[in-house]
């Protein structure tokens, strides 16, 4: 039980909750492309640091995101049994964009071969 500490606990309900009230209760529409990846508490739980990905405008979303983060806390202290919600500070993580990229590429280069080698599913081949 060593390597799952409670900051870790609390950090993955903090991740579940903030997602759950940014996708229902938070109607600021500079936070609705918003997705959680994950919550790092501090051992003392005074700090957390959400790590968030971004679809649209970074620079408006973290403006909306510190400025909802007052209602972020509050609707945490209602659903959270801790004595002191943390410190929220948004961070976006910009790790998965690689990623998205070669996925996009991947998808793009299927989607050729599917047109080079014609409609696999009824055995037509390409017109040439």
């Amino acid at each position: 039980m060593d390597g799952y500490k409670r900051a870790d606990r609390v950090g993955d309900q903090i991740k579940m909750e903030i997602a759950d009230i940014l996708s229902k209760k938070v109607k600021d529409p500079r936070v609705s492309w918003v997705t959680v990846l994950s919550a790092n508490v501090s051992p003392d739980l005074s700090h957390a640091k959400i790590f968030i990905s971004v679809q649209k405008d970074e620079k408006e979303t973290l403006w909306g995101l510190k400025k909802a983060s007052g209602f972020i806390r509050s609707e945490l202290a209602r659903r959270l049994p801790l004595k002191r919600v943390p410190d929220l500070q948004f961070v976006v993580d910009h790790s998965l964009e690689p990623t998205a990229r070669l996925l996009t590429l991947l998808e793009e280069i299927g989607e050729g071969n599917k047109e080079d080698t014609g409609d696999v599913e009824t055995g037509n081949a390409p017109l040439q």
